[in-house]
């Protein structure tokens, strides 16, 4: 009788094991590596922990993390503290749901299918564009995968970029532009947003795409209407990444003139989960449809007649000869966009309405509580959704700032010095529909008497 019968592994099983691969013990096993470069002696860790033992002390690891069930969040950039209704972790803890992968075999796979196509469905509604696909990695290798896109479908070589756009996505499109030889050239930016006149003078018959974020990495509302003007003057594509939450208020992108729309849906019911995983989303107008990237769940009929979904126009790699296709991505965030198109179906247009409003009223109830703050001051003036950027005094230490919040359970503003050194001594901060009265009457005080 075995003394722990859920452990796999006897001694009886490694014995066999080392019978069949010829070795006397499990040392043997590493004697191909010098012993020189092998670690001499114990690990410094703790003695073996009994189950009780060790989830406790993973707990106390866990617990030294500042999560947002215990601080206060004004922290955005790119990950954003909105409420995540319990229905979401419902569904997606179904097993049918958290173990489905790949749904190739669609007569088994009509449940995984169906979801992906609703989420493809409810990105075109909300985007404004003709055609999703089945979701991407990220926000960031979604944009990176449009500045391809865009090149291969014009055959040009140069990438027009906004320096408002996140700096970490920036990053993934040069990334991307070196591998593809692609030239990468950056707008500058006025107050909070792009200057269109300055789009103007880089545009050239090289152009393959011009990128825009809006709302952008300081939380502006850019000119996407004017940038798409430009864009198409110059035989360019536009590209716009956006935060799908602001799109229950602000004009679809797709009705502003442009021909690709990505973004992350994080804010769409995923969890934060200290920084990811999130899901990318990937929409196109009709001309551009069969050179987007990844998978694309269609809706068809069966022989009896009755509604039935399957994978389409897949140009992966995985399905067709590696040189005819459009990208490498190889997979999709299916369990995350099953979320996003939980919250989508469960706030019907509506509630985007309300929570989109509800981002835009506490932002800016935020900006003047704070700009009205002694030695604080709002540093831009343009139009801006639920993220702003506020100036602090002279020879104030964002980090510093920053530590003396988080000793009073709050968790402060992006330190925008670190992607901006133009901006150093300055803060963004984030505020969603989560964000009550009093706790950001609260960070004001709290500024107020750290500076």
């Amino acid at each position: 009788m075995k003394l722990h019968r859920y452990i796999p592994m006897t001694p009886q099983n490694e014995a066999d094991m080392l019978a069949v691969v010829g070795a006397s013990s499990i040392e043997d096993l590493f004697k191909d590596i010098p012993a020189a470069v092998r670690y001499q002696g114990t690990l410094p860790m703790s003695e073996m922990l009994d189950e009780y033992a060790l989830t406790r002390h993973m707990g106390q690891l866990a617990g030294r993390n500042a999560d947002t069930d215990r601080y206060t969040s004004f922290l955005g950039a790119g990950i954003y503290d909105h409420h995540v209704p319990s229905v979401i972790n419902h569904v997606i803890s179904r097993s049918e749901f958290y173990t489905a992968y790949t749904p190739y075999q669609p007569e088994i796979s009509q449940g995984e299918l169906q979801a992906i196509f609703e989420f493809q469905s409810y990105i075109c509604e909300l985007t404004g564009m003709a055609v999703a696909n089945a979701s991407m990695y990220d926000g960031a290798t979604a944009l990176a995968e449009a500045a391809s896109l865009a090149a291969s479908a014009t055959g040009r070589t140069k990438i027009v970029a906004f320096s408002t756009i996140h700096p970490e996505a920036r990053a993934v499109v040069r990334s991307y532009a070196r591998g593809l030889n692609l030239e990468v050239v950056e707008v500058a930016y006025g107050d909070g947003v792009t200057d269109i006149s300055a789009l103007a003078e880089v545009l050239d018959d090289q152009t393959a795409a011009v990128l825009v974020q809006s709302p952008n990495f300081f939380g502006g509302i850019e000119g996407i209407r004017a940038a798409a003007d430009l864009a198409h003057e110059n035989g360019a594509l536009l590209v716009v990444s956006t935060n799908p939450i602001s799109l229950g208020l602000l004009e679809a992108p797709g009705k502003l003139g442009a021909d690709i729309v990505v973004g992350d849906a994080q804010p769409l019911g995923i969890s934060m989960s200290l920084g990811g995983p999130t899901c990318g989303f990937f929409a196109v107008s009709q001309a551009q449809m069969r050179r987007m990237p990844g998978r694309i769940v269609g809706q068809t009929k069966d022989r009896d007649g009755k509604r039935g979904f399957v994978l389409t126009l897949q140009t992966r790699e995985q399905h067709i000869r590696r040189d005819k296709a459009t990208s490498n991505i190889c997979s999709n965030q299916a369990l995350l966009a099953l979320s996003a198109s939980v919250y989508m179906s469960i706030m019907g247009k509506q509630g985007m309405i309300d929570v989109a409003d509800l981002n835009i009223q506490k932002a800016h109830y935020a900006a003047q509580k704070l700009s009205s703050v002694a030695g604080l001051k709002l540093t831009f003036q343009s139009p801006f959704f639920n993220e702003f950027v506020i100036t602090l005094p002279e020879g104030t230490s964002a980090a510093e700032l920053n530590l003396k919040l988080l000793e009073q359970g709050v968790i402060g503003g992006y330190d925008l010095g670190l992607s901006y050194p133009e901006l150093s001594g300055h803060m963004l901060f984030a505020v969603t529909e989560k964000r009550t009265k009093s706790e950001i009457d609260q960070l004001a005080t709290q500024l107020e008497a750290s500076l």
